[in-house]
């Protein structure tokens, strides 16, 4: 079965915000083929099934932050957000579907959870590959002690002996 939307897409639009890996309102609504607007209308429709923990509302700062990553704001009237944007956490995501009830809506989602798994599946054996890299390092110190032994007295200069000047010196015979 073919993806509606490449991973690589939706990992382009997964934020990491406060310690969460979210995505924001406008993004999920191009996702899901609905304006921003729409998107925010469910969401305060059921507030209900949207705690903190599953979505919160960006500050100034950390929208301007954003923004610096996407250059500038368009030009002309209507053409920008008037109110800060919302992040999604992975539990926010899965509960838009509950509320958004389109054939699109949960295809979407079930893309983005999957990526949301690949995601901590790639972190989780980073982690791994790193602790079995530091093991390698304290195991391999002490076996090869000697070779770094003998690295280091190859490295140390000889006392330069002395030379004779070349050339012809006169008295001596």
């Amino acid at each position: 079965m073919e993806a509606l939307i490449p991973v690589e897409v939706i990992e382009r639009k997964i934020y990491f915000i406060r310690g969460h890996k979210v995505m924001l309102d406008e993004d999920l609504a191009e996702l899901y083929g609905v304006p921003t607007k729409r998107l925010n209308e469910q969401v305060r429709r059921n507030e209900k099934r949207f705690p903190q923990d599953f979505m919160f509302q960006l500050s100034g700062e950390e929208a301007g932050s954003l923004r610096s990553h996407f250059a500038t704001l368009k030009r002309g009237r209507g053409r920008h957000r008037k109110y800060l944007p919302y992040a999604f956490t992975e539990q926010g995501v899965a509960m838009l579907s509950t509320v958004l009830n389109s054939d699109r809506a949960v295809e979407v989602n079930i893309q983005i959870m999957r990526t949301f798994v690949k995601l901590r599946e790639m972190i989780a054996s980073h982690k791994d590959l790193a602790g079995r890299l530091d093991e390698l390092e304290k195991k391999y110190d002490a076996k090869f002690r000697v070779v770094f032994e003998a690295i280091r007295q190859l490295m140390i200069q000889p006392e330069p002996k002395k030379k004779r000047r070349i050339g012809f010196l006169r008295g001596e015979d």
